[in-house]
């Protein structure tokens, strides 16, 4: 649809930004309000240049308003227009009762809206919530949603899909599912995690005019990842100047995991990789792979000589919580280098918390709530306050993964939206974790490394998946999408 900034706001920084448009810069909340309704009827007319009727579905703020100058540019461009009023719209206050009055006076059609109610329309525009929602929706604010979601026009929702938290992305209680949302003045942090995939559609972004300066008082409250080429290798690079990573992991039966991890170290450049595992599996893992180095190791000893000379180390692909695990794991972890912990390594810290500035962990949900000593749901609710507190308890940079993965590193809170659903197979957490180690192991600093091997990590999926589909979709698929993205 279009380049979004890279700034996101909470919903009360928003308001914030707004209230400063209209009092400190003079722009008056019905121009803003009207400007708001002219680029989502832009939109509508370009999606769907065929549409011959709309419904607009109303509630009673000023998302309200937005709806009925959607509703009037509507009946403006000879397009048949009907108006579903879940609240009386006489009790509109402020500029969105001059909205509503506007309409109204264009012998704009208003109906109240009652369950199973029979809508005909092209297009369904959903202006019933904007970004203040709080709680669960019920009542016929939930039955307007449940009819917009069963018809079989396309949705376009107004500043956010009514039902979705402005702050979390989730649902409360039900949401409207729109093919696309068009967002106004600051883009809203929710839009891009927890449950917004499902409801937001491609998303759109209007400043409506107000001035850059109005965003320079307000620190936005997280950034959207966006793709970084990395540094121009030096023509004189052998494979000691990228880093050699160390993978500790592959218990009996999980070999996979940190072959898996090791193979991604490699693919996006670090120079050498070797992987301590179990003596059963060593000399089989890299039958496949034979640039692996793959170690039998039993003892912490034997770990202290590939330790010693590893830059970077990952430890959980595929380590188990056993006794042997518990010794590789404090030994690599007392060694002091840098690291990315993942999987059972992330349960074996959870059981002994520690903090350090040096390491990358990331944990899907499950895996944060233990770290966190909460209930998965807990995280979910939250995602970005999750990301936050594990920072703040760990340090180094948490990620906690999923749509819309949060990073949060002690400067700043990002998300990345690459990935899609076909990523929900095993194996897709330990390439990351290589992808992250390896990109370490080329010298990006901790943040940089956990934002692009997130970023790089989902668009390699995406890649994969559009050439043969989502489903299916294995984390070796992978490998050969990171090679070309970190050369682009």
């Amino acid at each position: 649809m279009q380049n979004l900034p890279i700034k996101l706001y909470r919903a009360a920084q928003v308001r914030e930004l707004d209230r400063i448009a209209i009092q400190e810069r003079g722009i008056p909340g019905f121009e803003l309000m009207s400007r708001a309704g002219a680029e989502v009827f832009l939109l509508l007319k370009k999606q769907w240049p065929d549409a011959r009727s709309v419904a607009v579905f109303c509630g009673s703020g000023n998302n309200a308003g937005d709806g009925y100058i959607i509703a009037k540019l509507a009946l403006d461009a000879g397009l048949q227009v009907c108006v579903h009023a879940v609240s009386d719209p006489e009790k509109l206050q402020g500029d969105a009762l001059t909205a509503y009055q506007k309409h109204n006076d264009a012998k704009g059609a208003v109906i109240p809206f009652q369950a199973g109610q029979l809508v005909n329309a092209d297009v369904l525009v959903d202006a019933l919530f904007g970004t203040g929602l709080d709680r669960l929706v019920t009542g016929l604010y939930a039955e307007a949603i449940q009819t917009i979601n069963a018809h079989s026009a396309p949705v376009i929702a107004v500043d956010i899909p009514s039902g979705l938290h402005a702050d979390t992305g989730n649902a409360m209680g039900c949401a409207v599912k729109a093919v696309c949302t068009v967002t106004f003045i600051g883009l809203k942090q929710g839009l891009f995690t927890g449950q917004a995939a499902e409801y937001c559609g491609e998303i759109g972004y209007a400043q409506l005019g107000v001035p850059d300066d109005v965003f320079a008082g307000i620190k936005a409250a997280a950034t959207r990842v966006v793709k970084t080429p990395l540094p121009r290798r030096d023509r004189c690079a052998h494979k000691g100047s990228c880093g050699h990573v160390l993978i500790v992991g592959g218990d009996l039966g999980y070999s996979g995991a940190a072959r898996m991890a090791g193979e991604a170290a490699l693919r996006v450049g670090a120079g050498l990789v070797s992987i301590a595992t179990r003596p059963e599996h060593s000399c089989l893992m890299n039958l496949g792979r034979p640039e692996l180095m793959c170690h039998g190791v039993e003892t912490v000893e034997q770990l202290s000589a590939l330790l010693a000379k590893a830059s970077i180390v990952v430890v959980g692909p595929g380590l188990g919580q056993s006794v042997w695990a518990t010794a590789l794991f404090n030994a690599a972890i007392a060694s002091g280098k840098p690291m990315v912990i993942d999987a059972d390594g992330l349960n074996l810290l959870a059981n002994a918390p520690a903090a350090k500035s040096n390491w990358i962990l990331t944990p899907h949900p499950g895996e944060a709530a233990r770290l966190l000593n909460c209930a998965t749901a807990d995280i979910q609710q939250d995602r970005f306050a999750a990301a936050s507190s594990i920072q703040a308890k760990y340090g180094g940079v948490a990620i906690v993964k999923g749509a819309g993965t949060v990073i949060a590193s002690e400067q700043e809170l990002a998300v990345s939206n690459t990935g899609n659903p076909g990523m929900a197979s095993g194996g897709m957490g330990d390439v990351l974790a290589g992808v992250i180690a390896g990109l370490l192991a080329q010298g990006l600093p901790l943040q940089e490394a956990a934002q692009q091997g997130v970023y790089n990590h989902g668009l390699a999926a995406d890649l994969a998946a559009a050439k043969d589909g989502e489903r299916g979709l294995l984390a070796s698929d992978l490998m050969p999408y990171l090679r070309q993205l970190v050369n682009v």
